[in-house]
C-alpha cells in the first residue's frame, strides 16, 4: 500500500462512443501532487479461432490510428453489462462467419495500465462450426486462414505486430505444446 495513490479530484473532459477521458489529481506517498491522464474503456475481447490443429483463423483489418493494415485475431468492446464470454462467441461470429462448440478462457490482461484501465479478456475458440457472418457496418475485414507453424516467425518479422495477437497466439502455442 505504500505505492498507492491517493485520488484528490478527478475531471471528464471528454466522453465518446468508445471511451472517456478523464484527468484525475493524485496524492503520491511521498506527499507531492501530480496528474494523471486516464482512458476509461468499457473492456473488450479477443478470440485465438483454431480452424482445426493447424490453422488459426486471423484478420487483415486496416487501423486508422497507426495507419496500417494489421493481421489480428478477432476481437471486439464488451457492450455495457455483456459478459466477456457472450461478447467473444457473438465477435467471433461477427468478425469471422464461424461459432467455436468450445470456448476457453486464456488469460486477461490490462492493455496499456499507464494510462488505461480496459481490461481484454481473451479466449481459444475450438471445434469451429460455419455460421453467417455479420460485420458491423464500419468494419471492413478479410479472413486470412494462417498455419500454426508460421505463427512465430510472423512474430519475429514484424507480419504480425498487434500486442493482443502476438500475446494470443504465443500463449495458444504454448498450450498446444503441453497437448
Amino acid at each position: 500500500m505504500r505505492l498507492k495513490e491517493e485520488l484528490i479530484e478527478s475531471h471528464i473532459i471528454y466522453r465518446g462512443r468508445v471511451v472517456t477521458l478523464r484527468i484525475d489529481t493524485v496524492r503520491l506517498p511521498n506527499g507531492r501532487t501530480t496528474r494523471r491522464e486516464i482512458v476509461e474503456h468499457r473492456g473488450a475481447v479477443a478470440i485465438v479461432p483454431l480452424l482445426n490443429t493447424d490453422t488459426v483463423l486471423l484478420i487483415r483489418q486496416y487501423r486508422q490510428a497507426v495507419g496500417e493494415t494489421l493481421l489480428e485475431i478477432p476481437a471486439g468492446t464488451l457492450e455495457p453489462d455483456e459478459p466477456p464470454d457472450a461478447c467473444a462467441r457473438r465477435e467471433l461470429e461477427e468478425e469471422t462467419g464461424y461459432t467455436a462448440r468450445q470456448l476457453r478462457k486464456l488469460f486477461s490482461q490490462y492493455l496499456a495500465p499507464g494510462y488505461s484501465q480496459e481490461v481484454l479478456h481473451v479466449y481459444l475458440a475450438e471445434d469451429l462450426v460455419p455460421a453467417p457472418q455479420q460485420l458491423d457496418e464500419d468494419e471492413l475485414v478479410e479472413l486470412v486462414p494462417t498455419p500454426l507453424r508460421e505463427v512465430e516467425t510472423m512474430i519475429l518479422q514484424g507480419q504480425i505486430k498487434d500486442s493482443k495477437t502476438i500475446a494470443g497466439l504465443l500463449m495458444t502455442l504454448r498450450l498446444l505444446e503441453r497437448h
